[in-house]
């Protein structure tokens, strides 16, 4: 038996803009695995900015995202990723063999108000929850505030 510790698995995020869809799923997957699982978002035309709804919606949740950015999608971030989820991303995702792809058709939330982006956050929050268990990674229970 080895002495070296089980490197955590790791989860790419891609949309288009990264300010909606994977900015949800990369807080998610952080926040429920504990930082058990290194999370990576991007997008392959980032916008300047978080969309607000999107960020409004996660803290309705108890998620701040309101310190992350946008970011380009690299070929390094891929390189880097067990697991890339893609949520409409199209054909701009660079695919590398040996990656486990899935492709999350969600609704884009660009555009919408909070009540459209609930939906969307829920759903993606359910998908993270599915994907944690897959990766053997249980869900952190986290004390609510009284």
């Amino acid at each position: 038996m080895s002495d070296q510790p089980t490197p955590r698995p790791s989860v790419l995020f891609v949309c288009v803009h990264n300010a909606g869809r994977s900015q949800m799923g990369a807080a998610y997957t952080h926040h429920l695995s504990g930082g058990q699982v290194e999370v990576r978002s991007a997008g392959s035309a980032p916008a300047d900015t978080i969309n607000p709804a999107v960020r409004d919606a996660m803290l309705e949740d108890g998620i701040d995202i309101s310190a992350e950015s946008p970011k380009v999608l690299t070929t390094e971030a891929v390189q880097a990723s067990d697991v890339v989820i893609t949520m409409g991303c199209g054909d701009t995702c660079p695919i590398f063999p040996g990656k486990r792809y899935e492709d999350w058709a969600l609704p884009d939330p660009a555009g919408q108000g909070a009540a459209a982006v609930r939906p969307i956050r829920d759903e993606i929050k359910a998908r993270v929850q599915s994907l944690l268990t897959e990766l053997g990674v249980g869900p952190i229970v986290h004390a609510l505030p009284d």
